[in-house]
């Protein structure tokens, strides 16, 4: 019963911290184009395909103590992931045009902010796509062993 217990609360630990994670994420992109007026390029929009359901889905499952979201949270934040890969890849690596580079609007290869010549903005996605991945796959595997 108390390993239980234990259990149901470090579930909740890592619910709560991907929920956390996707809210910043979302809350930041919204800031920096709603506020900074930084209009988002065609990859930033995928990213945000990815991101913005995650804050509803690890929602509702962090208040249900749903360990079993990383079924429809990892895909998800996988798929973020590797979209802002190639989004930064676009951005850092010269003559990187990616699958299918950005031809209308904002080019994906700008940079709105570059903190410390590497934090951009599909950085920062990517680092949240990977902790709630990681919070995913922790998750995964602790519901495995049961």
């Amino acid at each position: 019963m108390e390993k239980e217990r234990i259990q149901s609360s470090q579930n909740a630990i890592l619910l709560y911290g991907a929920w956390f994670v996707a809210l910043i994420a979302t809350l930041g992109s919204l800031y920096f184009s709603e506020i900074k007026g930084f209009i988002p390029c065609e990859l930033c929009w995928y990213q945000r395909i990815a991101m913005y359901p995650l804050v509803l889905i690890l929602g509702i499952a962090t208040f249900r103590n749903d360990a079993k979201v990383f079924i429809y949270g990892l895909p998800l934040s996988l798929l973020g992931g590797s979209i802002s890969i190639l989004h930064y890849l676009e951005q850092k690596v010269p003559g990187f045009g990616g699958i299918k580079p950005c031809v209308s609007g904002v080019p994906c290869s700008s940079e709105y902010i570059n903190w410390f010549g590497v934090a951009t903005i599909p950085f920062l996605a990517l680092i949240a796509f990977i902790l709630i991945s990681v919070a995913m796959v922790v998750l995964a595997v602790r519901n495995k062993k049961n």
